[in-house]
């Protein structure tokens, strides 16, 4: 009686909280909520943006109680109804022990969890937007990495699938704790909230500040690798153009420009959803002509020996490919029944490991020792430029998602925290942006513009980005976390597991961060080609 109590005096209060809350500024921050503040890298949750409205209610707490199954009426995890309980798996009740109310512009959202309306996606839903995070444009990349790998590439591209799968389920198990019944209860909803509580109490917001650099730099260097390719892509499909890769970067920057007025992505992805659909089909006309020449595979060039220097560049473009953890608390706390997250997360990452090994495959057999760091480039001129103009279109609409992703973090972070803000709000009282908060967003726009020029070595870059940010947001800050939060609960193979985890990818994060700076400054050195 008195946990309903609780949370009726609950939900009134979060109703009270909505009507005084700016609509305006919860639009706005509310939007990155859905990413938990995490984005999607990559890629990078493309399809994830489709659900706006769904994770509005889920960043600072969803103020939901576990009841017993006798207060339930006997139907553990039933719909939601007055007394606050949640549909889904009673297991997988969340509790109110997120940040209070007052901590954050977004807690007037909370109330919209008693909306009945308001609907979860389902485990194929997820697993679209999982899929949409590690089967993007980058695995053009791919049979690069084979390049200088060989078979070791193609068992890279396994196990780093089965890394990431674990992580991101041990990422989720971080957070859960068992309250006094025995239950699992979800107390934090984001991967900084998970850093936070690793590093409390005596740096109670140094993890959070952690990943949130690490988000910042993975998301702009994921605009970077867009603007990158764009370039890449239009200059070889018209070679004949006096036109530099330089310049063709600088077109595409143009026609980015809006994205510094965007308040929402709904309309753009609708567009990127379907762009997603068109690259899925490049992907399978690209295979289909790679299998029309098998008769000229050349298998003697797939050998057991790596390029001791390049191939730790392949680890870091490998990993890059399989980045999704940034934006999994969000997608696993939107889901009806958070308790086929695990076999969501199996699914996705076997289909991904089995697709991605017969793309870079067949498409290495094919061109062999002439494999371009974009595979396209390889395609004959007849199709080559059909091809890379919808990648091209895809690149451009896929760019305003971690664009506004990494805008929100800024904000938030420098303009919008409070009195722990360093510069004053970028939004006025009405909702609306102020001009020199638009003339940083085009500056942004404009940065990753001068990156794409002059350092315009896609392959390079994504390898830097994979070893530096990739690796340590899947592999070791999940593991990490795992081990501190979950100490005590954890068997001596999972403690292996964690440990092993950690130190490849720690070795493998500083192998390839130094071999990609090399290869950077060697390209400058002798002046290569783009």
């Amino acid at each position: 009686m008195a946990t309903l109590i609780r949370s009726k005096i609950s939900n009134k209060l979060s109703n009270a909280a909505t009507t005084v809350t700016n609509k305006s500024q919860a639009k706005v921050s509310g939007m990155f909520a859905r990413l938990g503040f995490q984005a999607a890298t990559d890629e990078e949750a493309l399809g994830f943006a489709t659900c706006d409205d769904l994770d509005y209610d889920h960043r600072q707490g969803l103020q939901m109680d576990i009841l017993k199954n006798d207060e339930m009426g006997g139907e553990g995890g039933g719909e939601m109804g007055d007394d606050g309980t949640a549909e889904g798996d009673s297991h997988y009740q969340r509790d109110g022990t997120g940040p209070p109310p007052s901590a954050s512009k977004d807690a007037g959202l909370c109330s919209e969890i008693g909306n009945p309306d308001k609907p979860r996606i389902t485990a194929w839903e997820a697993g679209w937007n999982v899929t949409n995070a590690i089967q993007g444009m980058f695995v053009l990349g791919l049979p690069y990495a084979i390049l200088h790998g060989g078979y070791l590439g193609l068992f890279l591209i396994i196990f780093a699938a089965v890394v990431c799968c674990y992580t991101g389920k041990i990422l989720i198990a971080c957070l859960y704790e068992e309250n006094e019944d025995g239950q699992l209860v979800r107390v934090r909803d984001s991967y900084v909230d998970i850093a936070n509580a690793c590093c409390a109490p005596r740096f109670p917001a140094l993890g959070g500040h952690v990943v949130n650099v690490a988000q910042i730099i993975e998301l702009v260097m994921t605009c970077i690798l867009y603007v990158v390719v764009s370039g890449n892509l239009m200059y070889n499909s018209f070679p004949t153009l006096p036109v530099s890769q330089r310049s063709w970067a600088i077109i595409a920057t143009a026609a980015l420009l809006p994205c510094a007025f965007l308040k929402n992505l709904k309309a753009v992805s609708k567009f990127s959803l379907l762009c997603t659909l068109a690259h899925f089909v490049i992907n399978i006309l690209v295979i289909a002509y790679c299998l029309s020449r098998a008769r000229d595979w050349a298998w003697d060039k797939v050998k057991f020996y790596i390029d001791v220097k390049k191939f730790p560049i392949s680890i870091g473009i490998i990993v890059f490919s399989y980045t999704s953890q940034i934006f999994l608390p969000s997608l696993e706390g939107n889901m009806q029944k958070p308790s086929e997250f695990h076999c969501m997360m199996n699914w996705t990452h076997i289909a991904a490991c089995i697709l991605k090994g017969l793309f870079a495959l067949v498409a290495y057999l094919t061109w062999a020792d002439e494999t371009k760091e974009v595979i396209t480039d390889n395609l004959p001129s007849s199709i080559r430029a059909v091809v890379n103009l919808f990648l091209v279109s895809k690149a451009l609409l896929s760019y305003p998602l971690p664009f506004f992703a990494a805008v929100e973090v800024l904000e938030k972070t420098f303009f919008q925290d409070g009195g722990r803000a360093f510069f004053p709000d970028c939004y006025g009282g009405d909702g609306r942006l102020k001009s020199w908060g638009l003339s940083l967003r085009c500056a942004l726009v404009v940065f990753t513009m001068l990156m794409a020029i002059y350092v315009p070595h896609f392959a390079l870059l994504m390898g830097l980005t994979g070893s530096l940010t990739g690796a340590g947001l899947c592999f070791l800050l999940p593991s990490l976390f795992h081990l501190k939060l979950l100490w005590r609960k954890l068997l001596w193979h999972q403690v292996f597991f964690d440990v092993a985890i950690f130190v490849i990818g720690g070795i493998c994060s500083i192998s390839g961060f130094i071999h990609s700076v090399e290869g950077l400054i060697e390209a400058y050195k002798y002046n290569l080609p783009d």
